[in-house]
């Protein structure tokens, strides 16, 4: 097995910076390009400014195949606009004139093999990427991809699951670096009102196998979810809820305007479940 990269990146020098400070960090997705890149650059500011502690740039696909309705039609907007892959990293290269905040790309593989592993690779760390996570890249077939990505100081994302066994957990940890990434529930992203009662019993088998911040994802939106994981994880990952007050908006400003309140609220509770932080087992 190739070991992930253990070279320091902006995402776990953050990781390192919410450890020390005892906060739950936010990582901020949105779709790149919906409605299109340069409004994308605002959004990414403003997430950042209002404290998104990492921000994950969703590159538009045409068969989102893990994703619900809100990204979906994101994806399609984008796809329109004839956002490509190579867009979104030129855009995380303009995101870099102003901003160090840490960047994921989220992509399916496709348009990863497509452009060629070491272009990618090497396009990607020199915009200013952090890491990757090609949502339906599996560890087995990941050897060349973690690899070369190592090479380029690019930490590589995986996802675990409430299916995931003990043994599957911890190979998905292992081809991990920067942080494991734990799908709350099984089925596609989306807003929902309510955390699953196994969550905490997902977290803890995850921590028994891997020494990496633990962020969870799929079906956070509110601030009394990341006032609950702020007692169990490292971050939460807000996808849909972000997507959502994009679509919604009126404007660009008005978009942005409403990214950094659902950030700074967040961030409020997240501090607020910190307060009450139980030592994970």
């Amino acid at each position: 097995m190739i070991a992930a990269s253990s070279n320091s990146t902006r995402i776990s020098q953050r990781f390192a910076d919410l450890r020390a400070s005892g906060e739950l960090g936010i990582i901020a997705y949105i779709t790149a390009g919906d409605p299109s890149l340069d409004a994308t650059l605002k959004f990414v500011l403003a997430l950042a400014e209002a404290g998104a502690d990492i921000i994950e740039l969703g590159v538009p696909f045409s068969d989102p195949l893990a994703d619900g309705p809100t990204i979906q039609r994101a994806s399609e907007r984008a796809l329109k606009s004839g956002i490509s892959l190579a867009g979104v990293i030129d855009l995380v290269h303009r995101i870099r004139q102003s901003s160090q905040v840490p960047l994921i790309l989220f992509s399916y593989y496709n348009p990863i093999l497509q452009m060629g592993l070491e272009k990618f690779a090497r396009a990607a760390s020199e915009a200013g990427a952090d890491g990757v996570l090609a949502t339906d890249l599996t560890p087995e077939e990941s050897a060349d991809y973690r690899r070369i990505l190592a090479a380029h100081n690019l930490d590589t994302i995986f996802l675990g699951a409430p299916t995931s066994t003990e043994e599957r957990l911890a190979k998905i940890a292992g081809v991990s670096s920067g942080f494991l990434y734990l799908i709350s529930r099984t089925g596609v992203t989306g807003a929902k009102d309510a955390l699953p009662d196994d969550l905490p019993v997902l977290i803890r088998r995850a921590r028994a196998v891997t020494q990496l911040p633990i962020a969870v994802g799929f079906g956070i939106s509110l601030p009394g979810h990341v006032s609950v994981l702020g007692r169990l994880a490292d971050a939460a990952v807000v996808g849909s809820a972000l997507v959502s007050e994009i679509e919604n908006a009126k404007s660009i400003d008005a978009a942005c305007a409403a990214l950094a309140a659902r950030i700074r609220s967040l961030k409020q509770a997240a501090t607020y479940g910190l307060s009450r932080r139980e030592v994970a087992p």
